[in-house]
């Protein structure tokens, strides 16, 4: 398909999030009093640690709807369980769509063959939002499709973003911060738009936002390459795309009134400020894909697998302003919420266990449906599992005057979990029993790192028999906490 084309059918595709019908269907899925109660609470506490808090509750319920969306509505699929036996399947190319496949947007099904059963079952990839809340699966076409139509069912102003380096997302307008956001709910991660270039070593080229309005192409947002970026857009002139644009949104405004054509001018103008700004790396731009399996990730190339600097580089505490001001680092990590928490004055939050982390070998984050549990653990083909963090303070000048430490864990059978932390020669263990350690080796160092490692069991769910930080999706406790006392070096 053109570029043209493309631009066309995704225009027109994004009115069906329009529907009166179709959102009010959408909402009866949605927990909405529940989200929106926890989004209120969040923007309490934002306020009452930072009085001058511009953000709004819509910021906070799209994180609340990003959350819900991934844990708890959709779910990822690499190969459908055998129709027959139930066991693993592999994809073996494509089918014919039936008439009701392409009735919902099917004209592309899988066949998910199993060679156990000599059986195929059909994945009929879906592209109509109403059908996609009774299946509630698929991969990033279906995630991103889905979760916008959320969006503009709760009554937020949202677009959807396809990028032709083949992924798609969502972005939502913060009417608090008068931008855009970055909303990817394959990832369950928001405003961390250098994520495709930076973290999973995207080679970005044309990028385009649509809503119901307009159309925008919005690739100078993910990247911090403008140069190179320019030197892969080949498929058009670059005149010949604003042309097709302009033409594009002339045609679907014509019907709007003075004043919303101004205000959608606006933010245009808001937006080619930001994209022609200096961008920096935050934390959870770093690090690659996490959806999908690892050998689907791979080929795709969205591990950085092929990175030189995979396993040397990852994300480092450092101090912020208000943890230099205090000579105090606290960070905390909620496996339940799935995010950690900087406190101190500006309290920030990062969500998703692996982007905070300095390094990490076939450990994945397991959520228990059906008992309701959530723990981090190795991979199923791995006989060992690693993961660290890292805190360095030497940029600031500073030192450790104390560090204490709390992990939790859990093992069965055989299973084992270790841990311990190293700074240079330096190397202490401690026991990841729920309990607060302090490390005294560590005083006076400027840097180091803390490293759990999964080992042992028995059988087919060995994998499953050393846990980090397992609790009830229920519950509502630290996970993990390190309090850093510093000092001038």
């Amino acid at each position: 398909m053109g570029l043209l084309a493309t631009l066309q059918s995704n225009f027109q595709h994004v009115l069906l999030y329009e529907s009166p019908e179709l959102q009010l269907k959408t909402r009866q899925h949605i927990p909405h009093e529940m989200l929106t109660a926890a989004a209120q609470q969040e923007l309490n506490k934002a306020k009452t640690a930072d009085q001058d808090c511009t953000l709004g509750i819509e910021d906070f319920l799209v994180l609340r709807l990003l959350q819900w969306f991934k844990q708890d509505f959709f779910s990822w699929v690499d190969c459908l369980p055998c129709s027959g036996c139930g066991g693993q399947t592999q994809n073996a190319g494509s089918l014919s769509p039936s008439t009701d496949d392409v009735r919902w947007g099917g004209q592309r099904v899988e066949n998910h063959f199993c060679a156990t059963c000599d059986l195929s079952t059909r994945f009929p990839r879906y592209n109509h939002p109403e059908k996609l809340l009774e299946t509630r699966r698929g991969r990033c076409g279906e995630w991103a499709n889905c979760f916008t139509l959320c969006c503009r069912a709760l009554g937020l102003d949202a677009r959807y973003v396809w990028d032709s380096t083949d992924h798609v997302w969502t972005e939502v307008y913060s009417e608090a911060q008068q931008r855009w956001l970055h909303c990817d709910s394959c990832e369950n991660v928001c405003d961390k738009p250098l994520l495709y270039e930076v973290g999973w070593g995207k080679k970005l080229a044309y990028i385009m936002a649509f809503s119901k309005e307009q159309v925008v192409d919005v690739t100078w947002r993910y990247s911090r390459q403008h140069a190179e970026v320019l030197s892969r857009r080949t498929s058009v002139r670059e005149a010949w795309l604003v042309h097709a644009i302009n033409g594009l949104n002339t045609n679907r405004q014509r019907y709007l009134g003075a004043e919303r054509k101004k205000q959608l001018s606006e933010r245009l103008i808001v937006e080619l400020v930001e994209f022609l700004s200096p961008k920096e790396v935050k934390a959870g731009e770093l690090g690659g894909r996490s959806s999908g399996s690892l050998a689907w990730r791979m080929a795709r190339g969205e591990t950085r697998a092929g990175d030189p600097t995979l396993g040397k580089t990852g994300f480092v505490f450092m101090p912020n302003e208000d943890e230099k001001r205090n000579h105090l680092v606290h960070v905390r990590y909620s496996a339940t919420k799935d995010q950690y928490c900087r406190v101190s004055r500006s309290s920030e939050v990062t969500r998703g266990w692996d982007q905070c982390i300095w390094k990490k070998d076939a450990v994945f984050r397991k959520v228990e449906t059906d008992w309701q549990m959530v723990y981090l653990a190795r991979e199923e083909a791995s006989a060992a599992g690693r993961i660290s963090w890292k805190f360095d303070f030497s940029p600031a000048g500073m030192k450790v005057q104390s560090v204490s430490i709390m992990a939790s864990c859990k093992s069965f059978h055989s299973g084992r979990v270790c841990w311990h932390v190293d700074a240079g020669k330096t190397h202490a263990e401690f026991f990841g029993n729920g309990v607060m350690y302090p490390i005294l080796a560590l005083n006076g160092c400027s840097e180091f790192t803390i490293t759990a490692e999964l080992s042992g069991g028995e059988g087919e769910m060995s994998w499953q028999h050393a846990q980090l930080f397992r609790q009830s999706l229920s519950e509502d406790v630290v996970s993990f906490e390190i309090i850093v006392q510093l000092q001038d070096a």
